[in-house]
């Protein structure tokens, strides 16, 4: 337990102490991301704090960690998954090239490190699932996660937050099951919450790919280490629980792209943040909602998981439907608002 505090504060003082210095390189380097029409954010900003995350995480994790239930495969997926993300805060990487390095450190913790969802807990009546089907699913769930994770970071101090309410989620829960999956997680929580300092609007430095990317993978993988020891009754639907805004974004950003015939993967500004921020609802607020409903989903799933996998699953799912039914009848009526003033 001693070990885990010590982690938690290393990784967070780490992080603080590190960005100014990554600040003042990047603007001396020019290393800025430039705003464009998809961008929230109006002046050339840095994005390499993802580097200072991933500094105090891994030799927070390194010095006072137990790498016992995986975590050294944890640490070794991520260590790819950041060179990758921070080759694409520098030079643009491919969407091809990123994949296939998912791919690799996805495989890294399923087969070596046998991270990996086994059994669907009786959902549909299965229980024990066949190894490939093993892999494949546990495949799909990590790069989803991970893209998902990617994809909400999109506002000042969003992902940050989000991901942060995540992982002392799983900690605290780890906490009783699996020392070393605690550290690995509250180790990035503190992590993150050095670099929340500098990101919060109006934000000094950006997550980049580096930070989204890797953060997203460690939760990916201890998303799946949730279910697949259980840590709460209706574990799956939990998980799912606890992930529910970047999910339910990436569900919803997909869905709107196929309908209007585009590209799922072509960007847009269709996010719930960014649908939010379309009722006039500052940034700081929009984090603090979206941040909140997550809080709210996650007490509903742990309180009420002995309702079973499927009712906690659709009850979170439907919630999540009618809150965005309710935004998008806001931004309906608000247009027919102005619509009304430009003709009167």
């Amino acid at each position: 337990m001693q070990a885990v505090a010590l982690s938690f504060c290393w990784a967070l003082l780490l992080a603080l102490f590190s960005i100014p210095t990554i600040i003042q390189v990047a603007h001396a380097r020019e290393l800025l991301d430039r705003p464009n029409h998809r961008t929230v954010h109006k002046k050339l900003t840095p994005r390499l704090g993802g580097a200072a995350i991933f500094a105090g995480f891994v030799s927070a994790t390194t010095i006072f960690g137990d790498f016992s239930d995986g975590v050294q495969y944890i640490l070794a997926g991520s260590m790819i998954i950041f060179f990758i993300g921070i080759k694409d805060d520098l030079a643009t990487e491919s969407a091809f090239r990123k994949l296939v390095i998912q791919i690799l450190a996805a495989g890294i913790v399923m087969i070596p490190g046998d991270i990996r969802i086994q059994s669907l807990f009786g959902i549909f009546g299965i229980q024990e699932l066949p190894l490939w089907f093993s892999y494949g699913l546990t495949l799909f769930v990590i790069i989803a996660i991970t893209n998902a994770i990617n994809l909400i970071d999109g506002l000042d101090g969003l992902a940050g937050t989000i991901t942060l309410t995540i992982l002392i989620t799983f900690g605290l829960n780890f906490w009783r099951k699996s020392i070393p999956l605690a550290g690995v997680s509250l180790a990035l929580a503190g992590g993150i919450i050095g670099f929340l300092r500098y990101n919060i609007h109006k934000a000094k430095i950006f997550m980049g790919d580096s930070g989204s990317l890797t953060v997203g993978f460690v939760v990916a993988t201890l998303a799946v280490q949730f279910i697949q020891l259980g840590m709460t009754p209706s574990a799956p639907a939990v998980a799912f629980s606890i992930l529910i805004i970047p999910i339910f974004d990436t569900l919803r950003v997909f869905t709107v792209r196929i309908a209007r015939g585009k590209s799922p993967f072509e960007p847009d500004k269709n996010h719930l943040h960014h649908r939010l921020m379309a009722l006039g609802i500052p940034q700081l607020g929009v984090v603090a909602i979206l941040v909140g409903i997550n809080m709210v989903v996650i007490a509903y799933s742990i309180y009420y998981a002995h309702l079973g996998i499927i009712r906690i699953g659709l009850s979170v799912f439907g919630f999540m439907l009618v809150l965005n039914a309710i935004n998008e009848l806001f931004l309906q009526r608000q247009k027919r608002q102005a619509k009304l003033a430009s003709n009167g």
